[in-house]
């Protein structure tokens, strides 16, 4: 069984404050970020909506992929969100079915 990870941005709003992260387990990350769970910059910002995600099989790619987007200007961000999740969504609720 192969492997997957996850890079992901999670947004306090639209148009909010932004974070990205890198994870092998999506759901179980995300729960743990709207739960505080996780002590930090999304607890202190209250960054809790799963606004973007990819999938990777292999971790190397996934983590190239996180530093590239972290190194992203914001406006590239916003646009990379609005258009895989227009209506900026939780998709928390999607990935958890």
């Amino acid at each position: 069984m192969t492997k997957e990870y996850y890079v992901y941005i999670l947004a306090s709003r639209r148009n909010g404050t932004l974070y990205i992260g890198v994870t092998n387990n999506l759901a179980k990350r995300v729960y743990e970020h709207k739960n505080d769970l996780v002590s930090g910059f999304t607890q202190k910002y209250k960054v809790h909506k799963l606004a973007y995600y990819e999938s990777y099989n292999d971790v190397n790619e996934a983590l190239v992929k996180e530093k590239r987007l972290k190194k992203w200007n914001r406006q590239w961000k916003i646009e990379l969100i609005e258009k895989f999740n227009p209506e900026w969504r939780d998709l928390y609720d999607d990935i958890i079915k």
